[in-house]
């Protein structure tokens, strides 16, 4: 009977945990993105444009999976710590933050598209 409940709950476990061999590829396969984002933002050099950079980057990594999305949190996170303790607004930053969530949670970047911003971004 233990022998039974043993396999029992270890199948449970495997099961639920089957997947987090990809973990650390989808991490670096979002870390990728989300440092697309940032030379695509540099490149372009476009007035008001953070915002859409910021969601995008943050939606293509977090649709790479769990480990994307983890990867665009910290990522995310770390970088508005960084420029919140560097005298920037804490209203940009709270802004620059809505956009990373609204990415992350599957919401269209385009929503935060600046007008006239060229079409291959």
């Amino acid at each position: 009977m233990k022998l039974l409940l043993a396999g029992l709950v270890l199948t449970l476990i495997v099961g639920a945990q089957a997947q987090w061999y990809r973990f650390p590829g989808e991490a670096a396969r979002g870390a990728r993105d989300m440092w697309r984002a940032y030379g695509d933002m540099k490149d372009a050099n476009w007035k008001n444009s953070d915002k859409y950079f910021h969601a995008r980057g943050n939606y293509d990594a977090a649709r790479r999976g769990p480990g994307g999305r983890w990867a665009a949190t910290v990522i995310s996170d770390g970088r508005e710590m960084v420029q919140g303790s560097s005298g920037r607004g804490h209203e940009d930053s709270a802004a620059d933050q809505e956009a990373n969530r609204w990415g992350r949670n599957g919401g269209d970047p385009n929503r935060f598209r600046p007008q006239g911003l060229p079409k291959k971004y």
